[in-house]
This record gives C-alpha cells, structure tokens and sequence, in this order.
C-alpha cells in the first residue's frame, strides 16, 4: 500500500474548480482545468497563475549559514548580497548534478540575514538528506525544511506584476529581476521573489499555509475581467520548454553534468568549497561531452523524451523533452547530442516512434519575450 500524494494548501480550490489531479512528484497536483493550450496562450498574452507549493523550501540562519551553503551549492554564497537570488546547482563528488535550486539571501524585520533554498519537489527528501549528511560541527548554522508550512504562488505573464501590486507592499517594479524581499501580503508576512519557470516576466509569492486560498482568490478576482487564468503543471511544461529551462529528470539528472547542460555559468569553480570542484574542471575543459541543443521538427509530430536523434545513419544523441508549441506554432524538443552535430543549422532526423522525422538544430530559447 503506497501512502497518498501530499496536498497543497490550495488542493480544495483545484478539485472544486475543475482541476485535473495527478501525483507528481509526491504531491496531488492540477495538471489542467480546461485547457492546456488556453492556459499557456493566456499567461504569454496576460497572466497565468500557478501553485507551486510542492517545490521545497529550506531555511538557513545562524552566522555560518553562507559559509554551510557555500559547501551544497555551486555558486559562492558568500557573496550574495540581501535580496538577491542566484540559480545554483547541486553536485556530487563526481560533478553530477543531483538538483537545480534557487538560492537566495533575505533580511527580516529585525535586519537579521537568512538565506532560503527552493529546490525541486520530487529532489527535497534526498536534498534534505544530503545537507543532513554533511552539516559540519564546527559551523554555527542551522537549517530547517518549511515546505509545509508556506505556500507559493507564481504569477506569470505581461500583466503579473501589476495584478499582484495591489496585494503586495513591496513595490515590484522596483524589485529586479532576480531579486527578492520579505513584505506583507495582503495582510500577512510573506516573500515576493521576481523569478519564474515560464519565460514571463513574474512573481513568485511565499505565504503563511493558512493565507494562500484568500491570496489565489483575491489574484483570479483581480484578473477575471482582464484574461488571466489558473493554470496547472501541463502548460507550465510547455511554458518552460519554449524558453528551453530545463526540467530535472529530464534535461538534468545524476548523469549529466553542468556543462554539457549549458550551465556553466551557475559553478564558480574558483570557490574551494566547491563539491565535487576536481570534476566539474574536467569537465569544463573536455571538449567531447554532449551537447544540450534545441531541435525544431519538420512537421507536427512531437518529440517526446527518449527519441534516438540521428545524423545520417548514426544515432547522434537523445531527445529529452518536446511539444508543440503553441506560441511558435512548431513541434519543438530539447536533446543531448555529439559535438558535432550540435551546431545551429545542423540538419538531422529524429526517430517519434519508429518514423524518422526531419529536424534542425536551432539556438535557445526556442522563445524570448519581447525586450530580452
């Protein structure tokens, strides 16, 4: 007998509004309510709003925090100044990537510093583990997992920032880009966050468990008149492919490695601290590793993951995500491929079910919002 998916703050309000519920990752989930299509269009055109309570949150305080965190993630946490936010990574000994997280340093009311680590829902138990592992005595820090405790909405699109203005005390177009700040909202204590996993500019909203169906009413209320819609994990996937983010467990599991991945730009590999730091120089210097590359295919069949890519005769690589875009109005993919065929331009077939299927290697993202 398995134990039941977990249940966000929010669950109620998905299952009483149509959402189609699936277990990810652990937790019961929308994957849509009507439409996976309608909801990409309306937060590329307006603003989607997406419950994202089942992505971990773990907090960091004590005065060696930066330096504990400096030992787990990628990036040189030291140098982190209040409010801001970094895209690091998780690597092992060997240089494997065992997450994607977001890592970001904030002050509180008492002009105190902690630090806040996002990492993804189906990764927090063993992240959760490995920190546990690896806690030094000599440190003065502690860390504690309030994932259950807080709720997190993304609000996503053209309209985000000013459909969560009026609820929020921070001013948002003020808070950069990768930045972020605790604040009241609607009331309560809370962390505004200008990040996202859409290719949209947003808002990521932390709240108290206990706050989170007022705050989601109150934003749909707000734009019901205005084409923002709820949206589940179906077009958040085609969101982020679109604007080629990567997926863990899919672009990024324990046998890949930053750089074949395109995420180079996420290890300092000046930082002594860093795990796995031996590896990842290899790595950074070794020209043969596969390449992460964008396809788009000749015709509307959709690249799903595990797709042989071929050049020629030879199988060249594996397709790891696909859709069809509905933005681009083109079936799109993301692969791993050798060196040489990884060139934008470069013309190949990709095998969707025992039918070969033209396809070009194109530059990421596949989708840029206009003004990046």
């Amino acid at each position: 007998m398995t134990d039941a998916p977990a249940r966000t703050p929010l669950y109620d309000w998905h299952a009483a509004h149509g959402g189609r519920m699936v277990d990810f990752a652990g937790w019961s989930m929308p994957v849509q309510y009507a439409s996976i299509v309608a909801e990409h269009q309306a937060t590329r055109a307006a603003a989607g709003l997406f419950d994202v309570s089942h992505m971990g949150r773990l907090r960091f305080d004590g005065p060696d925090a930066a330096a504990l965190l400096d030992r787990i993630v990628t990036r040189n946490v030291a140098k982190l100044q209040p409010g801001q936010v970094r895209y690091a990574l998780v690597t092992d000994e060997r240089g494997a990537i065992l997450d994607d997280v977001l890592v970001s340093r904030l002050s509180d009311a008492a002009d105190g510093s902690y630090y806040l680590l996002v990492v993804n829902a189906g990764n927090r138990e063993k992240i959760v583990a490995w920190i546990e592992g690896r806690l030094p005595p000599e440190l003065d820090a502690t860390f504690q997992d309030v994932t259950a405790a807080w709720a997190m909405i993304a609000v996503q699109g053209p309209l985000a920032l000013s459909l969560a203005q009026p609820l929020v005390e921070a001013d948002l177009a003020g808070l950069k880009y990768y930045t972020a700040a605790e604040t009241r909202i609607q009331g309560h204590g809370g962390i505004v966050s200008r990040t996202g996993y859409t290719g949209e500019d947003g808002v990521e909203l932390i709240v108290g468990a206990e706050a989170a169906a007022r705050l989601w009413q109150s934003l749909l209320d707000a734009g019901h008149d205005r084409g923002v819609m709820a949206a589940g994990l179906g077009c958040r996937d085609t969101l982020r492919l679109e604007a080629a983010m990567p997926l863990y467990g899919h672009e990024l599991n324990e046998n890949v490695n930053p750089y074949q991945a395109g995420l180079g730009f996420a290890v300092d590999l000046k930082k002594e601290s860093l795990t796995g730091r031996e590896a990842l120089l290899r790595f950074s210097q070794d020209p043969a590793l596969p390449r992460r590359v964008g396809l788009e295919l000749a015709g509307k069949r959709i690249a799903r993951e595990g797709c042989a890519v071929l050049h020629g005769a030879a199988r060249v690589g594996e397709t790891t995500s696909g859709t069809f875009s509905p933005t681009l109005e083109k079936s799109i993919a993301m692969a791993y491929v050798a060196p040489g065929a990884a060139p934008p331009g470069t013309q190949l077939h990709v095998d969707v079910r025992g039918r070969s299927e033209p396809a070009t290697v194109v530059e990421l993202p596949f989708y840029r919002r206009a003004g990046t």
